[in-house]
C-alpha cells in the first residue's frame, strides 16, 4: 500500500512509500512534528512509528525500503525540524523503550525512551549518587547518549558501561563505549544506520542521598533558565573557555526578536517560541546570532541543537 495521503496544506506527500500490510493502520502519515519537540515547531513526517515492543521495533525496520530515511525522536528538545518537514519514517522511542531496572549494585539498565530526569530520581531511590546531573537533562536517555549531553558538570558518557544497539535490518548487538569516537557533546557511532536501544550505565554507591541536591540544583536551574517556556534547551555548545550565553549577550542579543523567535531575556543561550514560531524563525535566529557573535567577537558559535527536515517550498506564483 502507497503512503501518499495528503498533507495539512493540501499537498500529496512527496515519495510514495510503500509500507507492509501489517503496519499500514498502524503509521500515522503526515504527523505534524511540532507535537513532538519542545520547540512546538515543525512540519509533517511522512510516516510516524510507535512501536510496541523491540521485536516491533525489529520488524518495521526490516519492511522498510531500503532507501527511506529513518529518525528516532524522543522527546524532541534538541531538535529543530524544519516547516517542510521529513521525509521518510519517524520512530518514537518513548513507550516501547522505557526499561529502567538496576542489575547490580551500582549499576543500572535504561532504555533509549526512558527521560533523563526519571534516571536522576529513581538513582535517589537506588541510594545511587552522581547520577543527580541527569536532572537537568530535558531529554530521553537516547538523545543524551547521541550528543553526549551533560549539565551541572556531569556528561553522559562518563557512566556508560555498554550500549545496547539495532541496525537498519533489525538485528541488535552490544557495543562497548571504546567503539564511540566521544567528545564535547559529539559522538560518532563506529558504523551508520544503527541506534541506541539502551545502556549499561554505572553510578557510586552513596549513603544517606536524598533528592536534597537533585532539588537544588533544579532551583538553580529555574533560577538561571526560562524553564516554562517553549525552547530547546542550550542552542550552542560553549567554545572552549567560554560560554556561548555570555558572547551572546555581549553583543547585545539578549531579548533579540524574529518573527515569533526571541532569545531570552533570562539566558541567552536559550531561545524562546513566543507561540507563533515557524521552524524558519528559529534556524533565522540561530544564523543572526551566529553571524553577529563571529563579526563582533571573531567567535564561531557551534550550535548545539541539530537541525533536520527540509524547508518549506515556496509554491509557483506565491510571493516570496
Amino acid at each position: 500500500m502507497m503512503a501518499s495521503g495528503q498533507r495539512q496544506d493540501g499537498k500529496a506527500t512527496r515519495l510514495p512509500w510503500t509500507l507492509a500490510p501489517e503496519f499500514v493502520l498502524r503509521v500515522r502519515r503526515d504527523e505534524p512534528l511540532a507535537r513532538h519537540t519542545s520547540w512546538h515547531v515543525g512540519g509533517p513526517a511522512d510516516l510516524w512509528f510507535e512501536p510496541r515492543d523491540r521485536e516491533d521495533l525489529a520488524a518495521f525496520l526490516r519492511s522498510l525500503p531500503a532507501d527511506m530515511p529513518v529518525h528516532w525522536i524522543g522527546l524532541g528538545s534538541n531538535l529543530l525540524v524544519r516547516d517542510g518537514g521529513l521525509r521518510g519514517a519517524a520512530i518514537s522511542t518513548q513507550g516501547a523503550l522505557s526499561r529502567l531496572d538496576r542489575i547490580a549494585e551500582s549499576t543500572v539498565h535504561c532504555d533509549a525512551g526512558v527521560p533523563c530526569a526519571r534516571i536522576a530520581k529513581q538513582c535517589v531511590k537506588w541510594g545511587l549518587g552522581s547520577a543527580e546531573f541527569l536532572a537537568g537533562i530535558p531529554g530521553t536517555l537516547g538523545g543524551a547518549l547521541a550528543m553526549n549531553a551533560g549539565a551541572f558538570g556531569g556528561e553522559t558518557w562518563r557512566h556508560v558501561l555498554e550500549l545496547d544497539v539495532m541496525a537498519r535490518n533489525g538485528t541488535r548487538r552490544a557495543r562497548a563505549p571504546a567503539e564511540y569516537q566521544i567528545s564535547y557533546r559529539r559522538v560518532i557511532p563506529p558504523v551508520p544506520d544503527e541506534w541506541f536501544l539502551g545502556a549499561r550505565l554505572q553510578f557510586d554507591r552513596k549513603t544517606g542521598v536524598s533528592n536534597t541536591e537533585i532539588r537544588e540544583l533544579l532551583a538553580r536551574r529555574r533560577e538561571a533558565q526560562p524553564i516554562g517556556e517553549w525552547s530547546c534547551g542550550s542552542v550552542f555548545t560553549n567554545p572552549p573557555g567560554d560560554h556561548a550565553a555570555r558572547l551572546i549577550e555581549a553583543c547585545g542579543l539578549k531579548g533579540l526578536q524574529l518573527g515569533g523567535a526571541s532569545v531570552s531575556t533570562k539566558h541567552a543561550n536559550f531561545f524562546i517560541n513566543n507561540g507563533v514560531a515557524t521552524a524558519t524563525d528559529m534556524e533565522n535566529l540561530i544564523a543572526t546570532v551566529q553571524a553577529t557573535v563571529l563579526r563582533q567577537a571573531q567567535v564561531q558559535l557551534v550550535p548545539e541543537v541539530r537541525v533536520i527536515g527540509e524547508p518549506l517550498a515556496v509554491l509557483p506564483g506565491a510571493p516570496s
